[in-house]
């Protein structure tokens, strides 16, 4: 979203003064609502990278990316109805972050709906950063907009292992969110099986970790409460994309 000028009408106050009755009365100048809704964006965090992504450049390849897409398009129509979050589950490349992201950019524009995201790590970084002496934030300073947030978007979830710190850590935001109703949207690369002769699969094979391997019976226990499951297959598009662009 382009950055705001300065309304000519209410020379950037919001409000506009106006006769009634030999009385004047203060309304909100339309220019409120675009000024409104371009705080959202800047406050939703989302990274550079992700900023073009919106269900209609969502490429299908298919069946699971066609199902995906018509989840996350009913999620934003339920919307603030929808009483469950998605868990997008599938190997790198397939569009998981794309469909997170075009979800809350869409509940913004429609919505007018506060929304954020944080990759994984970056959270768990960010809170651990105001442990130490030197810093200017607490940690009340960065969990309050991912505790008051509509939506919450945690990209890549367990790509830090888990320790006995970070599984607390996310288990206290995710309750949180889900005491209070709030909505989150999680993707992750690890599939998630209970049956060890699942990993046969390839990508078990590179990895050997499942979801439960990387967050913990608990914590996975409390995001299948709060979420719908949507599993997305295929090859890695980015890299094909990015393949596919050389040349020699």
């Amino acid at each position: 979203m382009s950055e705001p000028t300065v309304c000519a009408k209410c020379q950037g106050t919001g409000w506009l003064l106006e006769d009634a009755g030999g009385f004047q009365i203060a309304n909100r100048c339309a220019c409120f609502g675009d000024r409104w809704k371009h705080s959202l964006v800047d406050q939703a965090n989302v990274p550079p990278r992700y900023q073009t992504c919106t269900l209609d450049n969502f490429e299908i390849h298919d069946d699971s990316h066609r199902d995906a897409l018509k989840i996350s398009r009913e999620f934003i129509k339920n919307y603030p109805a929808q009483e469950v979050g998605l868990l997008f589950i599938g190997d790198c490349g397939v569009g998981k972050t794309h469909l997170a992201v075009a979800i809350i950019r869409e509940l913004i524009r429609a919505k007018d709906a506060a929304c954020i995201f944080y990759d994984f790590r970056d959270l768990i970084r960010e809170i651990q950063s105001t442990f130490t002496p030197d810093s200017t934030l607490s940690e009340s300073d960065v969990l309050t907009p991912v505790f008051s947030s509509e939506v919450l978007v945690l990209d890549e979830l367990g790509a830090k292992r888990t320790t006995a710190w970070v599984e607390e850590t996310v288990f206290y935001i995710i309750n949180h969110r889900y005491n209070h109703k709030k909505l989150t949207i999680f993707t992750t690369n690890y599939p998630d099986t209970d049956e060890e002769e699942d990993k046969r699969d390839t990508f078990y094979k590179k990895s050997g970790d499942t979801l439960i391997d990387r967050i913990g019976v608990r914590l996975r226990s409390r995001i299948y409460e709060m979420c719908k499951v949507v599993e997305m297959t295929g090859e890695d598009y980015r890299k094909m994309a990015k393949q596919a662009s050389y040349r020699f």
